[in-house]
């Protein structure tokens, strides 16, 4: 009977993470209101993030690299490196999504529902790719 891994839980999380981006990361009621997305959607009177590439594109970025890494430990293929990939990866969205927070998180701006999912999942991704690691890493020393 095969079992379900725990990099596929790295995935699911990856998953629920680039879906957020497209959620609203701001939200303020100054000036008439307004909402922005990490992927730099803009609905109202909401002035950052500003335009171009940013931290939210990089975070979208990141979590389709983290999608590749964790499925690839996931099936075995280079599970250590893979899952070490994993799990630098999920540090590092972590870090950027505090830097998110520290960009553009002022007082007329708060932070959206797409952020606070984004910091969940985040932190869940963190926990399983420390799991797939630890799985990778024993059976790699079984075989």
């Amino acid at each position: 009977m095969a079992r379900l891994r725990p990099g596929w839980f790295v995935v699911l999380c990856a998953t629920v993470l680039l879906v957020s981006a497209w959620l609203p990361w701001l939200t303020t009621l100054a000036d008439g209101g307004g909402r922005a997305t990490a992927v730099g959607g803009r609905y109202g009177q909401i002035g950052v993030p500003p335009n171009g590439f940013g931290v939210g594109q990089l975070v979208v970025l990141l979590s389709s690299a983290l999608i590749v890494a964790a499925a690839m430990a996931a099936r075995g293929l280079s599970a250590r490196i893979a899952s070490a990939a994993a799990l630098t990866i999920s540090v590092l969205i972590a870090v950027l999504v505090g830097l998110y927070y520290r960009l553009y998180v002022a007082t007329p701006v708060a932070p959206g529902v797409g952020f606070y999912v984004a910091g969940g999942v985040t932190a869940l991704a963190i926990v399983t790719s420390i799991l797939t690691m630890v799985v990778a890493w024993s059976q790699a020393g079984r075989r």
